[in-house]
């Protein structure tokens, strides 16, 4: 099938690419022309593990294109698909203004029927908007061209993004043509083999759902650090209440991690928006209000711990930093906890000596040559002449350190873990001070 994706980001550019895994003739476009030319040289502006070799394989086989040629792209495609950004706006609603402009360049460009497809992130609504601004557009060029608009959101974990496009848990098809529903299904049947994973529902439905579930996942980790910070008020170990609770089916271990709060491009994003959504309809959203509010407040946690041990007075104070990413296997750092960190630490007058695996370049984009802030190539370096470790993403290389090293490289013997990576006994066996979070 001949397919069109508009933005080639995260969302665009793996969608575009696993499309075109399973034989499809796929074309993404982004008006950001020096994106395209490295694309078109194989270079990925993100890290996500296993896309650049699956890219460079597309490329190669002829089944994936990138362009920044508005007519082509829209001339290529039966289905268009909008995976360009959401970012919140200033009162915390999606900005529209790129789901739209797309919207607008393909009724200005189709000769043709199109399935316009929108897979970027948004609000209810959405799509009436923007079918009104396509048959604006063409009933002003004269043209009375048939088109159809789907809401079909993505569902993909940063890390782990390819497996989830792959093998998707489910597909969720918002449509109100059935004769559309069935093309959807045909597209889509590659990835659905095994056993049943599409979901065809009304498209203001398909749009709730994606806020829905990110809005779900981000009230578990929320409720997990609200009862972690119970639990060290009242001398409890989070770590087996997770474990008490997890082993209940109807709870699962999915979610229930406790940590230095939740970043990256969907939650916060999201919950601010399906709370703005509420808003407008006159409907107090308390819980999404109370989960933003109580992950806000946990961004903050580590630093309160810091100052705390070292009675207010950070001036000079070298830390070693492990983790910059708001997640493992991504150089995703929006929203991250690590920028709440590092910012404190720096304006109390500490210094941070930061190591991250894959967002040491993104962290320089943000932070440049701030002062008080440099960037080390290994774990280890960050440790030279630090006081304290702290930990913030949990990265597989961190998880077994040499304790017994540690205590007699770091100054002051003391690891500040945002994570909850290590059994506390183990790591006091070595001499070291550790604090957790809810242990």
């Amino acid at each position: 099938m001949k397919i069109t994706v508009f933005g080639s980001g995260y969302v665009g550019l793996v969608t575009g690419t696993c499309l075109a895994e399973v034989g499809n003739d796929v074309i993404c476009m982004d008006i950001d022309e020096a994106k395209i030319a490295k694309l078109q040289q194989g270079i990925i502006p993100i890290y996500e593990p296993g896309l650049e070799a699956m890219v460079k394989e597309n490329q190669s086989a002829g089944r994936l294109r990138f362009t920044s040629d508005v007519k082509e792209a829209v001339g290529h495609g039966l289905f268009q698909f909008i995976a360009v950004g959401t970012p919140p706006d200033e009162d915390g609603s999606a900005d529209l203004q790129y789901v739209l402009a797309v919207a607008k360049s393909i009724a200005e460009n189709m000769e043709d029927y199109r399935i316009v497809i929108d897979k970027s992130t948004v609000p209810v609504g959405t799509a009436d908007k923007v079918k009104a601004i396509m048959q604006q557009i063409l009933t002003a060029r004269g043209k009375a061209l048939e088109f159809d608009v789907v809401s079909n959101p993505e569902f993909l974990k940063e890390g782990a993004a390819l497996d989830d496009f792959m093998k998707p848990d489910r597909i969720i098809i918002g449509t109100d043509n059935p004769r559309t529903a069935e093309l959807l299904k045909a597209l889509y049947s590659p990835f659905n083999r095994s056993h049943e994973r599409i979901i065809v529902m009304d498209i203001r439905s398909a749009e709730l759902t994606k806020y829905a579930a990110n809005a779900m996942l981000a009230t578990k980790i929320s409720f997990m650090n609200e009862l972690a910070n119970l639990a060290e008020h009242l001398g409890a170990d989070i770590e087996h209440v997770r474990q008490g609770i997890g082993s209940d089916s109807r709870i699962g271990y999915s979610f229930i991690y406790p940590g230095c709060g939740y970043g990256g491009s969907c939650f916060p994003k999201d919950v601010k928006a399906l709370e703005r959504t509420a808003k407008e309809i006159g409907y107090h959203a308390e819980l999404l209000n109370a989960v933003e509010n109580v992950n806000n407040r946990q961004k903050h946690r580590l630093f309160e711990k810091i100052n705390k041990h070292y009675q207010g007075d950070l001036t000079g104070k070298v830390f070693a930093l492990w983790g910059l990413a708001f997640k493992p296997n991504t150089d995703d750092m929006r929203d991250a906890p690590s920028r709440v960190l590092l910012e404190a630490l720096i304006e109390a007058g500490a210094m941070v000596q930061a190591y991250d695996p894959e967002a040491q370049e993104e962290a320089r984009r943000l932070y440049g040559n701030k002062q008080g802030l440099s960037y080390c190539d290994t774990p280890k370096a960050a440790l030279i002449q630090a006081n304290a470790l702290v930990i913030v993403t949990e990265w597989k290389q961190f998880r077994s350190p040499d304790f017994d090293a540690l205590s007699l490289q770091l100054h002051d013997k003391v690891i500040f873990d945002g994570r909850n990576m290590y059994e506390p006994n183990l790591v006091k066996h070595s001499g070291l001070e550790y604090y957790t979070i809810g242990r």
